[in-house]
């Protein structure tokens, strides 16, 4: 196998897996959920809906994503994606160069486990910073509205949206990726703790998760100022509907009172 090259495909299909009941006789781990798949490959399931497949051709791909259809919910159109090249090198430590394959010692399912793991955490990080992206460009005319023309756009509904959108990215990537906590093959294999440092190096996923945060909570915070502000101009319109009422009330009391006086 020395010199041999693999490739590894991340996909997130879409925002989750049900991976219960999944039982398979050529199960290789169950957290997560990894099989042989295709004639030599390899494939990881992650309840976040991310795949990783290792080793297929495009028709075995093709196969696996097929099998899995039912069990994906919320299914994307687009698919986010992320490759990378896997080498057998039993000469070098388990590394990855600048712009180089993932050199690996030998082929084992936990190393496998382990870049399976950085590579889903990876894709689905592209889908939430592409999302946040979106929120920005979508929070952005609200906010440059309000300091242009001293009031907001409208659209108390939408705000909300986009308040409930942050929320959402934001407890996918605390709870469900969980991209800061490690694999749990590493409890067993402490040894691999060095190639997942590498690969968590590699593709920024500290870096990526914390800069979504931020973003998150700018988006967050902007939106929800914008609809408390809508929420405080309709308390003082129904303040000012409630005065003109009493107002008027008094009004036809005084006119009243005139006409009945004038009467006598």
């Amino acid at each position: 196998m020395t010199g041999t090259r693999l490739t590894a495909r991340a996909l997130l299909l879409g925002d989750r897996i049900d991976v219960a009941g999944l039982e398979r006789s050529d199960l290789l781990s169950s957290a997560p959920i990894a099989f042989k798949a295709g004639q030599d490959g390899f494939a990881a399931l992650f309840r976040f809906g991310a795949v990783v497949l290792v080793g297929l051709t495009p028709l075995e791909e093709d196969d696996v994503i097929r099998s899995l259809r039912q069990r994906i919910t919320g299914e994307f159109a687009r698919r986010e994606e992320e490759t990378a090249i896997i080498e057998i090198s039993p000469e070098r430590d388990d590394q990855i160069p600048p712009g180089g394959p993932i050199y690996i010692r030998e082929l084992s399912t936990e190393r496998l486990i382990v870049i399976a793991d950085a590579l889903a955490k990876s894709v689905s990080l592209a889908r939430d910073e592409r999302d946040a992206a979106a929120f920005f460009d979508i929070v952005e005319p609200f906010s440059r509205h309000l300091a242009e023309k001293g009031r907001h756009p409208g659209g108390r509904r939408e705000i909300l949206k986009h308040v409930g959108h942050a929320l959402l990215v934001r407890q996918r990537i605390s709870g469900r990726v969980a991209v800061e906590e490690k694999p749990d093959v590493l409890w067993d294999r402490p040894d691999l703790e060095r190639l997942y440092a590498r690969l968590e190096d590699e593709y920024e996923l500290k870096e990526r998760a914390a800069s979504l945060h931020r973003k998150l909570e700018v988006v967050g915070d902007t939106a929800q100022a914008l609809a408390d502000l809508i929420d405080t101009e309709r308390s003082l319109r129904l303040e000012l509907i409630i005065v003109l009422l009493i107002v008027f009330e008094i009004f036809i009391t005084f006119y009243q009172m005139f006409t009945g006086a004038a009467g006598h």
